[in-house]
């Protein structure tokens, strides 16, 4: 079952209208929440994103954070599931191809749910590979725009070439992943690049410099460059769906012994002991905080 514009139907019977702008150009942003145990994962730091994405291509939100968490539990619970993702798409709606914003227009709305499965063992076991690329995308990477064909080419890229993602680097810094946030381990201390218009602000990414604060882990968030790049110890990608698994190989050479190691070991107990203890106890179903 998926919500579109005020109904909740089967996906299969769904329609959208060819001159929706977000067909036409990819005017449009999105969300995707995980949710454990029929709850979702930081509801109110995905909707403070989803605004922020709203006001960068400057589209009025359709709904107010009450109503989203509304539309939300309503999915949650007409799809089977304990663990699902949603993935929430906002468009600037219908209207005549024109590249100025129509007015007058309502958005278009959209929202799914998916199985949520857990990063196999196996690559948590071995860690997985990576490559390296230019980042050529735009300079509002900060925005989660519908457009994502610069991601889908660079990730493509590591698909082709065996591993599971393309590490960006722009002016010989290490901005993210073509889906994913990017940490590098060296000598004991965590290095994160930071937020600004060249990275996706992760929520996740977020989880995981929180935990490591509390454990009084030494981090950096600063800019990290291609050099440190390639000499760290450990690499690390999270995204909301993947949670933290380890980079082992990068362009096809061993990242520091070539095997998991001690730092991601304890940020992913950190954060499955966060998960377990925030989303799968008594909690209450939603908890959307008031920005």
């Amino acid at each position: 079952m998926i919500y579109l514009n005020g109904d909740f139907l089967p996906i299969e019977e769904a329609r959208v209208p060819v001159l929706d702008r977000g067909f036409i150009f990819g005017d449009g942003v999105y969300e995707v929440i995980p949710v454990y145990s029929h709850k979702p994962f930081r509801l109110a730091e995905h909707l403070l994103r989803l605004q922020h994405s709203l006001d960068g291509i400057r589209l009025q939100n359709p709904h107010s954070d009450e109503e989203w968490g509304s539309l939300v539990e309503q999915i949650i619970a007409s799809n089977d599931g304990d663990d699902q993702y949603l993935y929430l798409h906002v468009t600037r709606g219908v209207a005549r191809r024109d590249h100025a914003f129509p007015k007058g227009v309502i958005p278009t709305v959209f929202i799914m749910s998916n199985p949520l499965l857990a990063p196999p063992r196996e690559l948590l076991a071995t860690g997985v590979a990576a490559i390296t690329a230019d980042d050529n995308r735009w300079l509002r990477c900060d925005i989660k725009a519908i457009s994502l064909l610069p991601n889908v080419l660079l990730r493509q890229m590591a698909i082709d070439a065996g591993a599971m993602e393309t590490i960006l680097l722009r002016d010989g810094f290490m901005t993210e992943g073509a889906a994913s946030n990017i940490f590098l381990a060296k000598d004991g201390v965590l290095l994160a690049p930071p937020k600004n218009h060249l990275m996706l602000p992760g929520i996740t990414y977020d989880v995981v410099l929180e935990l490591a604060a509390a454990e009084k882990i030494p981090c950096e968030v600063r800019e990290v460059s291609e050099y440190e790049l390639r000499t760290a110890q450990e690499l690390l990608l999270t995204s909301s769906t993947r949670e933290i698994m380890p980079v082992t190989r990068l362009d096809g050479k061993p990242v520091g012994e070539g095997k998991p190691g001690a730092m991601f070991a304890r940020l992913y107990r950190l954060y499955q002991s966060y998960k377990q203890t925030t989303m799968r106890g008594s909690a209450k179903i939603l908890e959307v905080h008031n920005r």
